[in-house]
């Protein structure tokens, strides 16, 4: 494992970050751009088609990305010996926020589907209930989590 990380660190790493920036930017774009974009939206069950498809459309581009995140994560921790070392705490402590993020994610995306469906059934409050759900709560989660993940990442790697 050390081999194969010491020849491909530089890649590693890269994919490590840029799936990061993805995830965790992407979830901001969304947060922050399009919806006070969608809010905007006079028709209701338009607003909610529009939001289901656009997170359906955010979790299809982020998924790949989390899985090479926490692929990366492990290929770090085992490469760079961090379990026996003084920054194990500091690893483990990122790889939990990651691993809380991507339950959370995979719980989005759950709650979408169920939108997506109740829209199609014409339940337009159970669909409501379920976005906002996303978007007030479960997204900025993510954000804060993930900014406080990158914020401990750069600390890890400054000590390396």
């Amino acid at each position: 494992m050390a081999e194969f990380f010491s020849e491909y660190k530089t890649i590693i790493v890269f994919l490590h970050v840029i799936s990061a920036v993805v995830w965790v930017g992407g979830m901001i774009a969304m947060r922050f751009a399009a919806h006070p974009s969608f809010i905007r939206i006079e028709s209701p069950a338009k607003r909610l088609e529009h939001i289901a498809l656009a997170l359906k459309g955010l979790f299809t581009i982020v998924v790949p990305f989390v899985i090479i995140l926490l692929i990366t994560a492990v290929l770090m921790i085992k490469g760079y010996s961090l379990s026996q070392s003084e920054f194990a705490p500091l690893a483990h402590a990122k790889e939990g926020i990651w691993t809380i993020m991507a339950v959370n994610l995979f719980l989005m995306i759950r709650r979408r589907s169920r939108a997506e469906k109740l829209l199609e059934e014409g339940d337009m409050v159970g669909a409501k209930s379920a976005l906002e759900m996303i978007g007030k709560y479960m997204v900025p989660l993510n954000i804060i989590l993930g900014i406080i993940a990158i914020f401990l990442g750069a600390s890890l790697s400054s000590g390396l």
